[in-house]
């Protein structure tokens, strides 16, 4: 494998430094703590190996959150999502196999099936059409016997937004019907404003319950606040599949970690009650982007997202001095970092915009600053 470092890792901000103090880059809600969480960890926590498929609480708790069609057996548990991308598609794809990605994308679902030399057709997602997918112009780029995966990320990170419950099916549809598999990241999938309050239990609406071929990924990171504890999933009814998948993780890791799954058995078993709160804090905040882009509607546009915590905002109007300046007197000046396009393979008048992890003090500078910012 040819591994590049990706250019949203190169410029994360635990890597960019003390130059940033208001931190709107990020596509996460705030960071938790165990007292935030009320997480308790027991003196007497032994810690040993784990399951080697991750926790069987832990397993039952997403498969009953997925209201049928799902056992614990369909869930391996890994150290966050990015280790789950990484063995589906190291264990499933080779130099030689041609796949499909939605593009913009999470960037590990451009730079894996690229390490590993794959021949990748992409279907590039575009403003006009609010970043909606053309299942027409997917079915087009399939080469019969030849395409080994077709891969989206459903609610769309940077964008937000979301494929339906019917596009969804049409695409394991075509997948079934070119014999060839579909991965879902569905890592935002808690994070859906459809949510309110009122659903009993938040069902995920996991795409592998369309068929053996389907495989989807989750993760804890980004909806939860945890991502230091490194916990994720994939869920795939394919035996087979489960089987090489956790060879992977056994030649990877042998098991998780017994602290970090402990925490998220607690976190999980008030997923409902969590995601309540917040699902209303994110829509306030949501809705605080939405005034701010109305009030720079000179400068900037937005699609509105669906679920998550970011957007992809477009600069309609070039800032003065031009975007790099605009980018470095944005950081230097005000101190505010937001996710460049280039992260996502776009061009940098777009850019990442997360409202979920900031204080609500340090959104609202860091809005005003981009504001004056873009006038120079």
């Amino acid at each position: 494998m040819n591994y590049q470092r990706m250019a949203i890792e190169k410029e994360a901000p635990e890597e960019v430094g003390s130059e940033i103090r208001y931190n709107l880059s990020e596509s996460a809600i705030s960071d938790q703590t165990l007292d935030s969480l009320g997480i308790n960890i027991p003196s007497s926590t032994i810690f040993t190996y784990t399951e080697h498929k991750g926790s069987h609480k832990i397993r039952s708790l997403i498969a009953n959150a997925a209201k049928g069609g799902l056992t614990d057996d369909d869930i391996l548990v890994t150290a966050g999502a990015s280790m789950l991308l990484f063995i589906i598609h190291s264990a499933m794809l080779n130099p030689k196999d041609h796949i499909t990605v939605a593009r913009p994308n999470y960037a590990a679902n451009l730079e894996i099936p690229r390490s590993i030399g794959c021949e990748i057709t992409f279907i590039d997602l575009d403003f006009e059409s609010q970043y909606q997918l053309d299942i027409n112009r997917v079915a087009a780029a399939i080469r019969p016997g030849a395409t080994k995966l077709i891969s989206v990320c459903s609610p769309n990170n940077p964008t937000g937004t979301v494929l339906s419950s019917s596009e969804i099916q049409s695409l394991a549809s075509l997948a079934r019907a070119n014999e060839c598999y579909l991965l879902v990241d569905e890592t935002y999938a808690d994070l859906n404003y459809a949510f309110t309050s009122t659903d009993s239990g938040f069902v995920i609406g996991s795409a592998a319950k369309l068929g053996d071929h389907v495989i989807s990924v989750c993760s804890m990171s980004k909806t939860y606040g945890v991502p230091g504890i490194r916990i994720g999933w994939l869920v795939t009814t394919n035996k087979v599949l489960q089987e090489t998948f956790l060879a992977a993780k056994e030649l990877i890791s042998i098991s998780g970690s017994v602290v970090d799954e402990l925490i998220a058995e607690q976190i999980l078993s008030r997923r409902t009650e969590l995601l309540s709160k917040t699902i209303a804090d994110m829509t306030s905040r949501r809705e605080h982007v939405a005034s701010w882009v109305d009030q720079e509607s000179e400068f900037v546009d937005w699609v509105e997202p669906e679920a998550g915590v970011m957007c992809f905002i477009k600069v309609k109007k070039e800032p003065v001095g031009g975007l790099a300046a605009f980018y470095q007197r944005l950081l230097e000046d005000h101190g505010v970092y937001v996710g460049r396009g280039t992260w996502f393979e776009q061009d940098d008048n777009f850019f990442r915009l997360g409202y979920g992890w900031p204080t609500w003090e340090e959104l609202d500078t860091g809005l005003k600053a981009i504001s004056k910012a873009l006038r120079g």
